[in-house]
């Protein structure tokens, strides 16, 4: 017989790190963007992967709220969760590809896939007339990106027989860019060329939606019936766009665990990967590579404490960093530190970060911690 084991309850001094998103910016976001926008053209709001790490339901509420009726993901999975929590005028279009078998929990969940070959179409066909109902679905196109899709060069041929298929319901086509670069415009210009040369896109029956947020920035021209957008709304790349101007919603934070003085040539981490030119005092921080802080910023990156920026010192170890506060700083353990954010008139956001971790803002946003606590102002 197992015997139950009551846990004490834990002391909270030194708190693990926190997210905090701040939803009136995100539905200010989402205004700017809705107002730069023909008014029959939709915006599919982006939330996969726990909407790029800032909580996935409570910021489809929010963007419910402003006014999103679409909303994308990458797995059947995330769909379902949103369905318990949304109205049911919420469209909700998965971007990966759904095995067919699931076709009905599409159909009762209202839950629209992509079709990526003509197989794929023909099996959801099967699975939802053997049911008496026809599923809506999206037709994604592989233009150039070389992951999903129907090949271009088939397209034609593959959806004059999907368009006549009882057991699907096409009410959108769309592509993903494989780059959207301004100063390099050939291969994204080239895949929208390739769209406009499929009868179905160009006939403009069905929802047309290719431009990612770079696209609907750089390229009005491309919006065409919906721009499938994250990380714009999310408040990066629009900092010094033209089109719109967005701001970062989520700061990352956590706290001082305990402060040293230490004297010149102390060494600090592991294999004294660092080690002092002067007397100063070192904080330890808790947070650490398993929290989602990237390795790479071990005596490269920086923190915010009191408004200073405070290099990191020594290699990021696991669940703690360590960082140079200044000689005699008076900076005291359990003092806030910002990762990710604005702290007095100083800031740091994860395309800074990402730049010196040698990745992509995406990353560092979807890599901190599910655990981590969210709390939305």
């Amino acid at each position: 017989m197992m015997q139950t084991i009551v846990l004490p309850p834990v002391a909270q001094s030194f708190k693990t790190p926190w997210v905090e998103v701040d939803l009136g910016l995100l539905e200010q976001n989402i205004s700017k963007m809705k107002a730069s926008l023909n008014h029959t053209t939709s915006v599919i709001f982006v939330v996969k992967s726990n909407a790029y790490g800032h909580g996935l339901v409570p910021i489809a509420k929010s963007a419910v709220h402003a006014g999103i009726d679409w909303l994308g993901v990458a797995y059947l999975e995330e769909a379902l969760e949103l369905r318990q929590s949304l109205p049911q005028h919420v469209h909700l279009l998965v971007l990966g590809a759904v095995d067919a078998a699931n076709t009905p929990i599409l159909l009762d969940h209202r839950i629209i896939p992509v079709v990526v070959s003509k197989s794929h179409g023909l099996d959801f066909s099967h699975n939802a007339v053997r049911f008496d109902q026809s599923l809506p679905v999206h037709l994604k196109i592989d233009t150039g990106m070389g992951r999903f899709g129907i090949p271009w060069e088939d397209a034609n041929h593959t959806l004059s027989g999907l368009l006549k298929d009882p057991g699907l319901k096409i009410q959108g086509i769309c592509t993903h860019f494989s780059s959207v670069e301004p100063n390099h415009p050939k291969e994204a210009h080239e895949q929208v060329k390739r769209m406009s040369q499929i009868g179905a896109f160009s006939k403009g029956h069905l929802l047309r939606h290719v431009s990612n947020s770079r696209a609907f920035l750089n390229y009005p021209q491309w919006d065409f019936d919906a721009v499938r957008t994250g990380m714009a709304l999310y408040g990066y790349g629009a900092n010094e766009a033209e089109r719109i101007q967005t701001q970062p919603i989520l700061q990352w934070k956590t706290h001082v665990i305990q402060v040293k003085s230490v004297p010149a040539n102390f060494p600090v981490g592991y294999y004294a990967s660092y080690r002092t030119d002067t007397p100063t005092d070192i904080a330890t921080v808790s947070v650490g590579y398993a929290d989602g802080f990237p390795r790479l910023l071990g005596n490269r990156g920086h923190v915010l404490i009191r408004g200073q920026r405070c290099k990191v010192i020594g290699r990021v170890s696991m669940n703690w960093i360590t960082v140079d506060v200044g000689h005699e700083s008076g900076v005291d353990a359990g003092e806030e530190v910002v990762l990710i954010g604005k702290q007095g008139s100083a800031s740091i956001w994860a395309d800074e970060i990402a730049k010196k971790a040698d990745t992509i803002p995406y990353e560092i946003l979807t890599r901190i911690h599910p655990h981590a606590p969210r709390i939305y102002i």
